[in-house]
């Protein structure tokens, strides 16, 4: 519970007495568990919307940070792709790995694999989703992508510049593939997930030193919070689980069950 709900694991350490090297292996077996769980369970998804992003967060160093004794492909920069259902709010797939060709091409092919029929697909305006979505749909998808416009960065008094982000100028929806309903060209609710998800794994909290130190807990970790969020915890706007919504259970989880779910796999 307090892993999924923001904690880092030194104050689990505090709050429960347990030594924290106890608390990470506990913590990888389950989110290795909750990985497989998911890919066995998260299939057929009957989606008619479904909207992609990726965040960003770094393993032991940031990227400028990198030299010839770091492992290039697990440390840096790392992002957590996601494909969220925006009707029943259900991540379908996520990825953890870099932001390039390769790894958008993974994610998109895994998300047709669990797809049950064609969906209108929406992401930001990232050029790798185009070929990705070509090669993996061809034209059996309605997709577009909602292309940003940014201002000029804002300044300070003494010419330096604002922390906070840039300002959003316009947000143009981009026909690539089929007839997308402009209605419904939006990453509203996949942007919002990435809120949710700053605030429930502590390994993403901006400016703390509880970021991941190796590749391998980051996943586990994702797959642990995705795992609880879409079985477990009950949306706010529709009073039940994801995956409740989308008829993958027809009751309720607890966190032992899912836990009872993910150690049999």
């Amino acid at each position: 519970n307090a892993l999924v709900e923001g904690n880092s694991i030194r104050s689990i350490e505090r709050m429960t007495g347990i030594n924290r090297n106890t608390i990470m292996r506990w913590g990888l077996i389950i989110g290795e568990g909750c990985e497989r769980f998911l890919n066995d369970r998260m299939r057929n998804i009957p989606s008619k919307r479904v909207q992609v992003d990726e965040i960003w967060t770094f393993v032991g160093v940031k990227q400028a940070r990198l030299n010839g004794n770091h492992n290039h492909w697990d440390m840096g920069d790392q992002y957590v792709f996601v494909s969220l259902d925006a009707d029943s709010k259900l991540v379908i797939s996520h990825m953890v790995g870099k932001r390039d060709a390769e790894m958008t091409w993974y994610f998109i092919r895994d998300l047709k694999e669990r797809l049950a029929n064609r969906v209108q697909l929406t992401s930001d305006g990232f050029r790798a989703y185009i070929p990705a979505v070509e090669d993996a749909f061809g034209a059996n998808v309605d997709f577009a992508q909602l292309v940003k416009v940014y201002g000029q960065e804002r300044k300070r008094h003494d010419d330096r510049e604002w922390y906070s982000p840039v300002r959003v100028m316009a947000a143009i929806p981009t026909p690539i593939n089929g007839r997308p309903d402009t209605r419904w060209v939006s990453t509203s609710f996949v942007e919002r997930q990435n809120l949710t998800m700053r605030m429930q794994i502590r390994r993403l909290t901006r400016l703390t030193n509880a970021f991941s130190k190796k590749l391998r807990n980051l996943k586990a970790a994702v797959a642990l919070y995705f795992a609880h969020y879409n079985f477990v915890r009950v949306h706010g706007t529709l009073r039940c689980t994801p995956a409740m919504e989308t008829g993958l259970t027809d009751h309720l989880w607890s966190l032992e069950e899912l836990i009872g779910q993910a150690m049999s796999n």
